[in-house]
C-alpha cells in the first residue's frame, strides 16, 4: 500500500491552476499532522477547487483501491467529487451532504485497463453556505481490489 496523506505521504499532490480556488492545509484536531480542507467561505457558488494526486507507477491490467477520509460540515457547504484522469467526463464518487458532520471513509476501485490511469483528482464545488468546509484526509492506495467494510 502506498501512503499518500498529506503530512507524512509519499505522493505527488499538486493544485489545479485552472480552478478557481486552492485547497489548503487545516491543522487536526489531534494534533498530528494535517488534512487538505477548502472553508465554505472561500469563492463564489459553484466556484472549483481542483487537487490531483499523481499516480506514476501503476501497473497496467491491475486493480487499486483508493481509499480516503472525507468531511462535509457546514450548512449547503457543497460537493465533493473525485475523477480519475481516463474518466474525465463524469465523477466516479460524489458527495453532497452527510448527516452529521463526523469524518467518513470513501473508496474507489481503480481498474487498469491498457490505458492507465495517471492521476485522481478531488474537486470541491462551492456551496451557498458560509460555514463549515470540505476536507479531505488520510489517502491510501492499495493494490487489489477494496476490501468490504
Amino acid at each position: 500500500s502506498v501512503d499518500c496523506s498529506f503530512s507524512r505521504g509519499v505522493c505527488d499532490w499538486k493544485q489545479d491552476t485552472d480552478d478557481d480556488f486552492d485547497w489548503n492545509p487545516a491543522d487536526r484536531d489531534r494534533g498530528d499532522g494535517y488534512y487538505m480542507a477548502v472553508p465554505a467561505f472561500v469563492g463564489h457558488k459553484n466556484d472549483m477547487g481542483r487537487l490531483k494526486l499523481l499516480l506514476t507507477d501503476l501497473k497496467p491490467k491491475s486493480s487499486y483501491c483508493l481509499i480516503f477520509s472525507y468531511r462535509l460540515a457546514g450548512e449547503k457547504v457543497g460537493k465533493l467529487r473525485v475523477f480519475l484522469a481516463n474518466k474525465k467526463t463524469a465523477p466516479v464518487w460524489e458527495e453532497n451532504k452527510e448527516k452529521d458532520e463526523k469524518w467518513r471513509t470513501g473508496k474507489i476501485e481503480i481498474f487498469q485497463g491498457a490505458e492507465t490511469t495517471n492521476s485522481v483528482t478531488f474537486e470541491s464545488e462551492r456551496g451557498k453556505g458560509k460555514t463549515g468546509e470540505i476536507g479531505v484526509d488520510n489517502v491510501i492506495l492499495i493494490s487489489g481490489l477494496c476490501p468490504e467494510d
